[in-house]
């Protein structure tokens, strides 16, 4: 299983993809083709539209990218790719979609007989045990909040730090996942933009130039440097 789980596609003042696509070079032995799925719909761009800031993206490392809504079989199309990216978006709408169409399963089962993926925020967020920690409104509902499952933690891309001197008085990034933790046991891991999880066979690390913040419990907080292992967690 080989994996790049990012926080985001996009940092400020740069372009789609741009800061992860030397990474995806180095990492993964890049197919000539990319399987999209691009059933988040960010800003409810359409399907088409949305595989093409993904093609126009991966043409600069010479890669082609065909959006899995121009398969007639989006089991058969998930079976049969070598490296499948699930772009961000609304994570009830992905979800959803995913479990509708009936290849979560088949996608998790693609992912661990060892096709390369890259997810970036709401496809970060299906990689865990499951979506409940997601920052995203739920504007459809799905059938299920179970995810991949291919870790064994949550996610939560875009994790924001509390701003000491902000105005604002609504609940922080932080009390939303202990609230969550008040509920669940699963640990989660709140990812800064520009930060990603990589998945290299039975090893995972954090990867970046930012620390990321470990919520274990409500009362087991802690951050983790870049390079850390991800392995027990």
């Amino acid at each position: 299983m080989k994996c790049i789980i990012a926080s985001t596609s996009t940092l400020h003042g740069s372009s789609y993809l741009a800061y992860l696509l030397p990474e995806i070079q180095n990492f993964f032995s890049l197919p000539k083709q990319l399987l999209f799925i691009p059933y988040a719909r960010p800003g409810g761009i359409s399907y088409t539209e949305y595989t093409q800031k993904a093609k126009t993206a991966f043409q600069q490392i010479g890669v082609d990218v065909k959006g899995i809504h121009e398969f007639s079989s989006p089991q058969k199309a998930i079976e049969e790719a070598q490296f499948i990216f699930t772009g961000g978006g609304n994570t009830f709408l992905l979800v959803k979609t995913l479990h509708e169409l009936n290849v979560m399963q088949t996608l998790k089962n693609a992912i661990i007989k060892g096709t390369n993926y890259l997810g970036t925020s709401a496809g970060s967020n299906i990689c865990g045990v499951n979506m409940k920690t997601t920052n995203d409104m739920p504007i459809v509902y799905p059938p299920s909040f179970n995810t991949l499952q291919i870790l064994n933690f949550n996610i939560n891309p875009h994790y924001l730090d509390p701003q000491p001197n902000s105005t604002h008085k609504g609940e922080t990034r932080e009390t939303r996942i202990i609230e969550f933790l008040h509920q669940n046991t699963t640990p989660v891991i709140g990812l800064r933009e520009g930060s990603w999880i990589e998945v290299n066979h039975k090893e995972i690390h954090l990867r970046g130039k930012l620390k990321a913040r470990i919520f274990e419990s409500p009362n087991q907080i802690y951050e983790i440097q870049p390079n850390h292992s991800l392995k027990n967690l």
